[in-house]
């Protein structure tokens, strides 16, 4: 059996389906937690969840929407938590989290079930999704990706500056809320996917991805997306290319592919970040000193080295400094 084969069955095709899914919404929500500093917050909302996964579990009902609830409601407590900004704030979000992993792992002894049962929502189960569970990411995602990117413009100015906000007449709180429970909904997205152990990296690993090359928040939003749905599919693709040989996950090697994009753009976004400053206008505050070199290099139109604009002058950028022609020999910045 080929790779290609094995893509022919149902359950792989509705595993594709729902990690392209997964790859749009975690990154579009999770672009607001990175602009808030909250990257781990979708790691403490997904410990609450495996309580949500147990009660589904003990009450015979679907695991994924009693996750949903009980996801939900971790959010906003965690919210309010973190508002009120008590000394005493982290300890209690700490509580909630462990608390929440436990009493899901109990309730699931209780329930009946063994480990296996829990695990497969703890790391995620791409190859054993139903109709039913895409049907249900497919909303969800479409849920997320119609507020996050329609109100974007107010999420954005709420995610980073809320006393701005706060003057311009947005309800900070409201939209806070409205952060938490989309990051709720689409950990609960990305639980048959990578895991609600993992899916705290698709929120945030494709977002740092994208801030390596991207300029504007947009951009980066967008660039976001992409990075996650290519390292969704991806990751299932390697997944069932290596189950040929040995036994692995979806789940791992998602947020393993993930990680191996950050790392290859890290090197050309830290060189695209220092040719920026470089070429960046000196700024206009205070007389920058100079100092007098002899250059034998002519700078001109022609000479194949960066130009700036610095006031009624131009600078050229030549071996890590800025040369301004002053008369017969050149200023050095």
């Amino acid at each position: 059996m080929t790779l290609l084969d094995l893509f022919s069955f149902d359950f792989m095709q509705r595993a594709l389906v729902a990690a392209l899914l997964t790859g749009l919404a975690a990154p579009a929500i999770g672009t607001f937690i990175v602009q808030r500093r909250l990257a781990l917050l979708g790691d403490g909302i997904g410990h609450v969840a495996v309580t949500g996964v147990a009660l589904g579990l003990l009450t015979g009902t679907s695991p994924t929407w009693t996750a949903v609830v009980v996801a939900v409601l971790g959010a906003v407590l965690i919210e309010v938590i973190r508002e009120r900004g008590h000394t005493n704030g982290d300890v209690a979000l700490a509580l909630l989290f462990y608390g929440g992993l436990a009493g899901g792992v109990m309730i699931t002894g209780i329930a009946g079930q063994g480990a296996a049962t829990l695990q497969a929502f703890l790391f995620g189960s791409l190859n054993s999704i139903s109709s039913a569970d895409v049907w249900f990411t497919a909303a969800m995602t479409v849920v997320v990706l119609v507020v996050a990117l329609g109100l974007s413009p107010q999420l954005f100015a709420v995610a980073s500056d809320q006393d701005f906000a706060r003057v311009a007449g947005l309800r900070v709180r409201g939209y806070n809320l409205l952060i938490a429970v989309l990051a709720a909904v689409s950990i609960t997205v990305a639980m048959r996917t990578v895991g609600l152990l993992l899916v705290s990296a698709l929120m945030v690993v494709p977002v740092a991805t994208s801030q390596q090359l991207a300029r504007s928040f947009r951009t980066t939003l967008l660039g976001a997306m992409a990075v996650g749905c290519v390292a969704s599919v991806g990751g299932l693709v390697v997944s069932a290319a290596l189950s040929f040989r040995v036994s692995v996950t979806p789940g791992p090697t998602i947020v393993l592919l993930a990680l191996a994009m950050f790392s290859a753009t890290w090197p050309l976004g830290a060189w695209l970040r220092r040719r920026r400053q470089l070429l960046a206008p000196f700024p206009e505050v205070r007389a920058t000193p100079h100092r007098s070199t002899e250059h034998p290099h002519a700078h001109g139109e022609d000479c194949g080295h960066p130009a700036v604009p610095h006031g009624d002058h131009v600078d050229y950028v030549h071996d890590g400094h800025r040369h301004a022609a002053h008369g017969e020999h050149y200023d050095e910045h």
